[in-house]
């Protein structure tokens, strides 16, 4: 996980979205209107009472009140106010509704949580502050020196800053040590913590286990929606050698310059297995490997939450999810360090795979950042400079971390001695950590969009039995290159 000042970014993946995405950048916001993007704002805070809306998401709106306490504990003048305006869990809704209000033009919210896969093309259109231009540099340098590169990169054009990294979201395996323990198996001396597993392996533990305690196995998100194409299946492809523009190095463009691979014998692999674990080793389609019905036919239809609500009410034993559920599930009240959590399993051993990055653990990199709504008030934009400058402090970082489980964006705080020593998060960092130091991003550029649907559509179809991997990938294949031929 590297530092972004150390190797000098700033350009970011500006060359990856192209100007005709809907405008540029000085305008072009408000619904037709010439909305400035780089007007300076006035960093005094207002002296009047504010509230200040964020759109966010339900977990954040659930700790509303320690939030703000720990923004005003950080320096957050206490007339200023944070509301938390929870939007939908799933990230294309969120990303369909803050286009429907950026292009009104609409006032509010004035801070928005971003996707990092998502937010260049609102830069693009003109559609989001640019904070280099408009915010304190004591904010922007510490984000440009300081905070992770991977991060940073999704969150700048033109070597300006569009975005502050809120948090950055590392999948893991998360799995009932208990029960596990129960079938026979033996996690902390094995080192399952920090040692990656095979998917053969995995499914074996699971089948077991499930045999051992009648419990339901493996809950990770299938539907055909934004998280399948970034993340989960992103994964399930990468640790079996895939790509889905070969090497990691074509993830970022040229757009129509660049080899698509998705119909390539590792790519099939990964979908054979996801047909394995859901419906076993009769499926024609199966992967000998791979011990199967491992994952219930509901995963199908299945994003975070409804695949973390059988694994919290103790009806699954593992379950492929982001760290706000180790939050959840590793409370007293919930298993505690019954908790068990794993790097994501691999197919292909690192250095087996035909592509660079690929192959061993893979990680879909995840994350969020906060930006400015340019349509807001004057004094609304004076109010958000407020609350980063209290965010982007130290103290704040750490105890979001505690608070949700949202891994700060800045190495300095992850690695924090504080941070190891957080009841429940503090306790899976060594496992984070081997996530972190393998991620593999989405390949975001100005047609992610278009590619993203058409990857859901066509995995979601393979694993529900209405194509075969080969037949799904061959459409897919002629899909992504008919969408780069187009730019």
């Amino acid at each position: 996980m590297k530092v972004a000042g150390a190797s000098g970014v700033g350009v970011g993946l500006a060359g990856c979205i192209s100007s005709n995405d809907g405008g540029g950048g000085g305008g072009g916001g408000g619904g037709g209107e010439d909305t400035e993007t780089d007007t300076q704002i006035n960093t005094e805070a207002p002296e009047e009472d504010i509230t200040v809306q964020f759109a966010g998401d339900s977990n954040f709106k659930k700790v509303e009140g320690e939030i703000n306490k720990i923004l005003h504990d950080n320096g957050l003048p206490s007339n200023i106010t944070l509301e938390v305006i929870a939007g939908s869990f799933t990230t294309g809704d969120r990303k369909a509704k803050y286009k429907n209000i950026l292009s009104a033009g609409q006032k509010k919210p004035t801070i928005m949580m971003l996707d990092n896969g998502w937010m260049l093309p609102f830069v693009v259109r003109g559609q989001l502050q640019n904070l280099s231009k408009s915010i304190p540099s004591e904010i922007t340098d510490k984000v440009m020196n300081d905070y992770f590169e991977a991060s940073v990169s999704t969150a700048t054009m033109d070597g300006d800053l569009y975005g502050i990294p809120l948090f950055t979201d590392v999948p893991t395996i998360h799995y009932r040590k208990d029960l596990v323990e129960q079938a026979g198996y033996d996690p902390d001396n094995n080192g399952w913590a920090t040692e990656p597993m095979s998917w053969s392996k995995f499914s074996e533990v699971i089948r077991t286990t499930m045999d051992e305690t009648g419990k339901d196995g493996f809950t990770w998100q299938g539907k055909a929606y934004e998280g399948l194409s970034c993340c989960a299946f992103n994964e399930f492809m990468s640790t079996q050698g895939g790509a889905y523009f070969g090497s990691l190095d074509n993830l970022f463009g040229p757009v129509g310059d660049r080899p698509i691979t998705v119909n390539e014998e590792p790519v099939i692999r990964s979908l054979k297995m996801m047909r394995t674990f859901i419906h076993g080793n009769d499926d024609p389609q199966a992967l000998d490997s791979i011990t199967g019905n491992i994952s219930p036919q509901a995963v199908v239809q299945m994003t975070e939450e409804p695949s973390r609500e059988p694994f919290t009410n103790g009806e699954a034993i593992a379950n492929r999810n982001w760290p706000y559920s180790i939050v959840i599930n590793g409370a007293e009240d919930a298993f505690g360090k019954d908790l068990g959590v794993m790097p994501i399993p691999y197919g292909v051993e690192e250095g087996q795979a035909k592509y660079d990055g690929v192959g061993g653990t893979c990680s879909a990199l995840g994350g969020w950042h906060l930006g400015i709504n340019p349509n807001s008030t004057d004094t609304q934009k004076q109010a958000a400079v407020q609350i980063f400058k209290a965010i982007t402090k130290q103290d704040a970082q750490l105890r979001l971390f505690e608070l949700g489980g949202w891994i700060p964006p800045v190495p300095s705080v992850f690695e924090n001695k504080k941070a190891q020593e957080l009841d429940i998060i503090g306790r899976y960092l060594d496992t984070l950590k081997v996530g972190g130091q393998n991620m593999v991003p989405r390949p975001v550029t100005r047609v992610w969009g278009q590619e993203s649907t058409q990857i859901s559509k066509e995995v979601n179809a393979t694993i529900q039995q209405n194509k075969t991997p080969a037949k799904a990938m061959e459409s897919l294949a002629a899909s992504l290159k008919q969408i780069e031929n187009s730019v």
